[in-house]
């Protein structure tokens, strides 16, 4: 119950709910009406005293209604859920505040036109789950590719398999390892025994040009000049791509060029940045993958010989699916029953190819192949190297 405040003659009695239920004891209570929120304001009581008595006794007696018959109109509409009625009086009126609970109203529409605002939600049971990020601010660099290996690695809890051996491969003219980024220096292109050299880098030395079929000329006269020539980027020796401006002797690396912000043009000419013009060119060309074939104009009978004629080898030689172990031998004496009008049979030659099984329709072997010497003639020996069997020989005195 709240407190209650009568004003007579300029002087305030204060009765709280404790008196009133002291009081009760000795006299009789007095039945009141149910409180219920009314859309009409509680009638005005007023009380005249004679004279200021604190002791005075004082009740709120309830005012009765006449007894009406229910009306027909719709029931008493309550005030809005989420406000607080309050009536407030003068002084010397009698003072009620009433206070009502919130009520959800129920949802029929979307959430975010019927939903209150969030400070009204306090206390209640369910409440939408919000998750809300900050970026920090700032230039975010995201992880290459190592760091990510390195951490799954260090994690264990991935399956990867054996890493790849890394490939030493290196460019004649860049210097650098492996193959490089397709729209870059692009793949490695042999172009003698453990020499390599990147498709970009030879494309566009100034004394190579390419031919319908794909051939490039005059690489080996680029990198003997190469040999001699220092890049003005990174102060190295292999720059074989020069400024097509006239008296200009600027001379890059095809990979220093591209950072050093030269322009490339399609007739396949470049400027470097002192020379080239400003903004952009209708024939500039800034992308460089090459996806036709292309490769170096050599003589491969040539290389072969050097091939032979080295001898002990540290590296793989490899024709398609042939592997080429070793050359063998022939002697004086041989000549006459080791070679045929189209073929030569030198005794100790070995090489190995990877060719379809003969036992399994979608698996593939390996055959080693050699020739040894019977009889003072030529001994073909296949030997079927497969997974799972054991090795199977197969002998003939022919090739065939």
């Amino acid at each position: 119950m709240k407190d209650i405040v009568f004003c007579s003659n300029n002087c305030f009695v204060l009765y709280s709910a404790a008196v009133q239920a002291k009081n009760s004891e000795n006299k009789e209570s007095i039945p009141t009406l149910p409180q219920s929120p009314m859309k009409e304001r509680p009638p005005k009581a007023f009380h005249q005293y004679s004279n200021n008595i604190s002791t005075l006794d004082v009740h709120c007696l309830p005012q009765l209604q006449e007894k009406v018959s229910p009306p027909s109109s719709p029931p008493i509409m309550f005030p809005p859920a989420f406000e607080a009625a309050k009536v407030e009086a003068k002084p010397d009126e009698l003072k009620v505040t009433v206070k009502l609970k919130p009520r959800l109203k129920a949802i029929h529409s979307s959430l975010e036109d019927c939903r209150p605002p969030s400070k009204k939600w306090k206390g209640m049971k369910w409440k939408k789950w919000s998750i809300q990020i900050v970026i920090p601010k700032g230039s975010f660099k995201p992880p290459c590719e190592e760091e990510i290996d390195e951490f799954l690695k260090k994690l264990g809890t991935t399956l990867k398999p054996d890493p790849v051996p890394k490939d030493y491969r290196k460019c004649c003219f860049c210097h650098e390892e492996g193959d490089g980024l397709t729209d870059g220096p692009a793949r490695l292109l042999n172009l003698d025994l453990d020499l390599w050299v990147h498709l970009n880098c030879a494309l566009w030395s100034t004394e190579v040009y390419e031919t319908q079929a794909g051939a490039l000329i005059n690489v080996e006269l680029a990198l003997r000049r190469g040999l001699q020539m220092k890049c003005m980027f990174c102060h190295k020796m292999g720059a074989t791509s020069g400024c097509h401006r006239l008296r200009c002797t600027n001379i890059y690396h095809f990979t220093c060029a591209i950072k050093a912000q030269c322009m490339f043009f399609k007739d396949k000419t470049m400027l470097c940045p002192m020379h080239k013009p400003k903004g952009t060119h209708e024939q500039e060309l800034s992308y460089f993958a090459v996806f036709r074939r292309v490769y170096v104009q050599r003589d491969e009978v040539r290389q072969i010989a050097s091939i032979v004629q080295r001898g002990e080898r540290d590296h793989t030689f490899r024709v398609g699916s042939l592997i080429f172990h070793a050359v063998g031998q022939l002697l004086p004496q041989q000549m006459q029953a080791f070679h045929s009008s189209k073929a030569l049979f030198p005794v100790g030659y070995e090489a190995s190819r990877l060719y379809w099984s003969m036992r399994y329709a979608n698996r593939r072997c390996r055959y080693l192949c050699s020739i040894e010497e019977k009889d003072g003639l030529p001994l073909f020996v296949i030997k079927v190297v497969e997974q799972g069997h054991e090795d199977l020989v197969l002998t003939d005195k022919t090739p065939k």
